[in-house]
């Protein structure tokens, strides 16, 4: 007996606000495996109403600071701005290699600052550490030398 997952469907309250039903499972009941222990959509809602905020901040200051700019020194400053983040975010080193996006994290301001990706992120914790010429020979199967 196959289960057919169909979209959550909008149904209206009576006090004006709206209720999202779910996709039920095979039995009526929701699939923790697929949806989740609290359901995707509920994931969501339970969640702290700062913690949108907190995820899209960064987003947000640069949309601020990219129309201050534009209000202040015109739309060149931007523009030019936003062509060197994309630059700089294409510069890398070999594949294989970390990069650590100094220019990117010097143009948007976050060279002086140390976060989470910085303390746990760091390339010398990776499970896979080694000499890349040494594992690219392992991988071909040429003779160490």
């Amino acid at each position: 007996m196959a289960e057919s997952m169909n979209p959550p469907t909008i149904l209206p309250k009576s006090h004006g606000t709206s209720e999202v039903a779910r996709p039920q499972g095979l039995y009526g009941v929701s699939d923790k495996m697929k949806m989740g222990p609290l359901g995707a959509k509920d994931q969501l809602a339970a969640s702290h109403p700062l913690e949108f905020s907190e995820i899209n901040y960064t987003k947000n200051q640069q949309a601020l600071d990219m129309r201050m700019l534009r209000n202040t020194q015109g739309l060149h400053a931007p523009l030019k701005l936003q062509m060197e983040y994309a630059v700089a975010s294409k510069i890398q080193r070999l594949p294989g290699l970390p990069s650590s996006m100094i220019a990117l994290d010097t143009l948007l301001g976050t060279d002086e600052t140390i976060g989470f990706e910085d303390v746990l992120g760091a390339p010398g914790d990776a499970e896979v550490a080694g000499d890349i010429h040494s594992m690219m020979e392992r991988k071909l199967g040429l003779p160490n030398l």
